[in-house]
C-alpha cells in the first residue's frame, strides 16, 4: 500500500464560498493518474465517509484533463463561524493525506 501523499502531485483544500469546502488531488503523470483511478479508492462515498458527510452531499468529478479529482462538500461549520478554526478552508485536505492505495 502506498499512501496518497507519497505520489499526489498535490492536495489541497480550499473554500468554495462559505458554506462549501473543496478538495483537489492532482497527479504529475497520466500513468499514476490512471493507476490511482483504476483502483478505485477515491470515490464519493469514500469522501463522504472521511468528512463525515452524506453521500449525497459530496459532488465528485474525476477530470482526465488535469489528471485531477475534485470533491465539493459542505463545511461542517460556515468559514468565519464561532469556532471555525480555518477561515480559508485551506486545511481540510489533511485526512486525504493518509489514504491507503493498493499500487
Amino acid at each position: 500500500m502506498i499512501r496518497l501523499k507519497d505520489i499526489a502531485k498535490a492536495c489541497k483544500s480550499k473554500n468554495a464560498g462559505p458554506f462549501e469546502l473543496t478538495l483537489d488531488i492532482m497527479f504529475d503523470s497520466e500513468e499514476t493518474f490512471e493507476k490511482v483511478r483504476r483502483c478505485g479508492v477515491i470515490t464519493r462515498e469514500r469522501i463522504a465517509v472521511l468528512y463525515g458527510v452524506s453521500p449525497d452531499d459530496v459532488l465528485f468529478t474525476i477530470y482526465p484533463p488535469a489528471l485531477a479529482f475534485k470533491a465539493t462538500l459542505p463545511r461542517r461549520i460556515v468559514s468565519g463561524a464561532i469556532g471555525d478554526t480555518d477561515v480559508y478552508g485551506a486545511q481540510q485536505h489533511a485526512p486525504l493525506l493518509d489514504l491507503e492505495l493498493p499500487l
